[in-house]
């Protein structure tokens, strides 16, 4: 059981800042305001799927970049563990891992986005995905269990939908992906559902109307 101080960050609230030590020397959560942030967290250096995911991320990244998203990642392992694991990845995978790594070891980060699980069985951060947005509100969080690695795909493709949903003012639909229809805000209104069906929309019924963007 988490500690009964310790309360999960909210969706729709700003983020907790935080200034931290990492692999690129100390960072600070406020001074990517402008920009979209990835926080990952991952269990521990130098083991098998968190390898593998490190690899999956720095693989992704360039795409982020185009989305004006940076990752960050996170363990409660040292700097000198991270440093020597980076190595290790560009030496055994030929991957380079350009994003700062923060060596966590006195668990404040972990504590203040809920990653450490003490039900687990140990102090590890688990795998966690905090999406924040430019003006540094909290918008999306998925946790993993340690046997399972993450999708690049779905955290391109939630990035994706969370900034095609902010600027076109829409929501996306199950399985949505760019250049797909989206979903029009449903009526607020009996009069505006009576209208709604006159509306040009592709409608299923007044409250699940879709359009293209194009």
């Amino acid at each position: 059981m988490m500690n009964e101080n310790t309360s999960l960050p909210r969706l729709g609230e700003k983020a907790p800042d935080f200034t931290a030590v990492s692999t690129q020397g100390p960072i600070k959560l406020s001074d990517y305001e402008g920009k979209w942030v990835i926080l990952f967290s991952h269990p521990a250096d130098f083991t098998p799927v968190c390898t593998t995911e490190f690899a999956a991320f720095a693989e992704v990244e360039p795409k982020l970049d185009e989305l004006n998203a940076k990752l960050i990642g996170l363990s409660i392992d040292s700097t000198h563990s991270h440093i020597a694991w980076v190595r290790n990845i560009k030496e055994k995978l030929g991957v380079e891992i350009k994003f700062p790594i923060i060596a966590d070891l006195d668990m404040k980060v972990s504590t203040l986005f809920g990653m450490i699980h003490p039900s687990l069985g140990n102090t590890s951060a688990v795998r966690a995905v905090f999406v924040i947005d430019p003006e540094g509100v909290l918008r999306s969080m998925i946790y993993y269990p340690m046997t399972t690695g993450r999708n690049m795909d779905e955290i391109v493709r939630l990035l994706q939908a969370l900034q095609t949903a902010d600027k076109h003012k829409v929501a996306t639909p199950a399985n949505w992906r760019p250049g797909d229809k989206v979903i029009v805000p449903p009526p607020q209104t009996t009069e505006q559902a009576e209208s709604r069906m006159q509306e040009g929309y592709e409608c299923i019924d007044w409250y699940l109307c879709k359009k293209d963007l194009s």
